[in-house]
């Protein structure tokens, strides 16, 4: 990802036909992308579905309205109310020469049931530097032919206010590790679902390879687009990533003993620390994240339950070598949720992952396969109502958007994918973690025709 700064849209000439064409190709690269490793793409959702956010005034002639765009996130289904705090931490037992501290830091973010907040702000979609980084990534020669700054993910408004006290009572933990390249913010919408239904989620960014913000504004882009990653540069971003998550459970627990993590001395939220049930422990991922899910479980019993959401568990998804945990399988539950890129019970097609199949063989532990039919990876991602809101907001009706949507995201109904995930996710955290058995997952339901159960 290059660092230019979004430039006035108003400095770009282009026509509705130029940047929508633009876009398809965009979109229609971004699929072939698809065979990288663990890699994640953006998504959409429609506006105009049931359930979804009301859309702007539609347009339905005129040159593109080019201007930056707010999103609004779907509202999560839970009863409780969010709290969200960021915290800078420093693992001292890994150098890093790049780093002020001469050793590894990371950023992550809690996001929790909230007590009493009080005129706490909401937390904003992502911070300045970061929102600039991502905006750029998707915008421009190299993106979907839009002027640089169309996406205004800084001043996307979240429904958790920052920093408030927690709700004093304990609730099970959830890691999250993002896809290839991907922000720990770009999975808001499933993080503020599962924090809503009782969960402290923590959402974690790889530096190096996700872009990060530290405070004070200094900032770590991510691992340059130019190129796909090869087998051995993922077998060491799936190591690096178990050994973040590591060090992360690490913390969680001096928290929940009391002691202060943060590198800057930054105080958690008031009964935050106390509500961490570290005896009830979840992770998940999308892409690259399940990958790095599967393997931390394989390294590290403390996490008892894990979903990867559509990740290959190999170095390279056509000719492998098949990771460590494809081969030996897990002791504890794991749930597999495909795209309909992905499956492994049909050898003969392109959407075949032999790691897949390995791992339900080894599996020894209570297994799950679903698939969200007529989807791609980027449906498991916020960009599914994203990229539909900008695109609506920016041209109206267009007749080719629905083209591009299909490229990016595929043709499932967005406003179902985001229900159908939200629910299938809870109910495997809520079986494994809280023992609360689901009937969702005992197989094929009326609610959720576009779930398939993978036997």
């Amino acid at each position: 990802m290059s660092n230019r700064r979004p430039s006035s849209p108003s400095s770009h000439v282009f026509t509705r036909r130029h940047v929508l064409g633009a876009g398809l190709s965009a979109a229609l690269a971004a699929g072939a992308a698809a065979a990288w490793p663990g890699l994640a793409q953006a998504a959409a959702i429609d506006p105009d579905a049931p359930g979804g956010p009301a859309p702007d005034p539609i347009r339905t002639q005129g040159d593109p309205d080019f201007h930056p765009v707010k999103f609004r996130l779907p509202a999560p289904t839970g009863r409780k109310a969010l709290g969200t705090t960021a915290v800078h931490l420093i693992d001292r037992s890994r150098p890093d020469p790049t780093m002020p501290s001469g050793q590894r830091e990371l950023m992550i973010s809690l996001w929790y049931p909230a007590g009493m907040f009080g005129s706490a702000p909401f937390a904003k979609y992502m911070p300045p530097r970061t929102a600039v980084e991502v905006d750029d990534a998707w915008t421009g020669e190299y993106g979907l032919a839009l002027p640089s700054g169309s996406f205004d993910f800084a001043g996307t408004v979240t429904h958790a206010r920052i920093d408030v006290p927690a709700q004093p009572m304990r609730h099970p933990v959830v890691l999250f590790s993002p896809g290839f390249q991907y922000s720990r913010f770009v999975n808001t919408a499933q993080v503020e679902d599962l924090a809503s239904r009782g969960y402290v989620v923590v959402t974690i960014d790889h530096s190096h390879e996700t872009p990060v913000e530290f405070p004070g504004g200094r900032f770590l882009p991510g691992a340059p687009e130019s190129e796909p990653p090869g087998p051995d540069q993922i077998r060491a971003a799936v190591e690096t990533r178990t050994a973040d998550a590591r060090f992360v459970l690490d913390q969680l627990e001096r928290m929940a003993g009391g002691r202060k993590v943060d590198a800057d001395g930054k105080d958690l939220p008031k009964d935050l620390a106390d509500g961490l049930d570290l005896r009830k422990v979840g992770m998940f991922g999308i892409g690259l994240g399940g990958y790095a899910t599967a393997n931390t479980m394989l390294e590290d019993e403390r996490i008892a339950a894990g979903i990867d959401l559509d990740g290959t568990l190999q170095d390279d998804r056509k000719n492998g070598p098949l990771g460590d945990v494809a081969k030996s399988g897990l002791d504890r539950p794991f749930l597999l949720f495909g795209s309909g890129e992905t499956q492994r019970t049909d050898p003969a097609e392109d959407s075949y992952d032999g790691s897949w199949a390995s791992f339900w063989k080894a599996q020894h532990g209570g297994k799950l396969n679903l698939a969200l039919a007529n989807t791609k990876q980027k449906a498991f991602t916020d960009y599914q109502f994203i990229f539909s809101q900008l695109f609506h907001d920016i041209y109206g009706e267009d007749p080719i958007i629905t083209s591009v949507m299909k490229a990016l995201v595929g043709s499932a109904k967005p406003a179902r994918s985001v229900l159908a995930q939200r629910e299938y996710i809870a109910a495997f955290f809520d079986q494994t973690l809280r023992r609360r058995p689901a009937l969702l997952l005992r197989g094929d339901s009326p609610k959720f025709p576009e779930i398939r159960f993978a036997r």
